[in-house]
């Protein structure tokens, strides 16, 4: 996965997502939440390569930073919780896809239980 259209397109495979670009600039899109509009995914060119910034548990985040070169602590957003992936080849798909899956679980919606009457 290295290019804007397919990170994209998997994007929007969840439910309730839609896609934006809030800094009016082509280069910068984002994958929101629908209701809430948290951003689950960055989608960025930067150096040459693509770059996608994904929320991850911060269990979880030193473990890919050290499973790949490519995974590094996210460019301008809290590098606690977010995770930059470079799209340059190096990263399997299926962990490209588990972690924005992760980054859209912990970004989504919280169910608010009913009160008892």
């Amino acid at each position: 996965m290295k290019e804007r259209e397919e990170v994209t397109a998997y994007c929007l495979t969840f439910a309730d997502v839609y896609e934006d670009e809030p800094f009016h600039d082509p280069n910068w899109h984002v994958i929101r939440h629908k209701g809430s509009n948290k951003v689950f995914a960055w989608i960025f060119h930067k150096d040459g390569n693509l770059w996608v910034n994904v929320k991850c548990d911060p269990q979880w985040r030193d473990l890919w930073r050290q499973a790949y070169q490519a995974v590094v602590p996210a460019f301008h957003l809290n590098k606690e919780h977010w995770n930059s992936m470079i799209l340059d080849g190096t990263i399997p798909d299926r962990d490209i896809r588990r972690m924005i899956a992760e980054s859209y679980d912990l970004t989504k919606p919280k169910v608010k239980k009913r009160e008892a009457k």
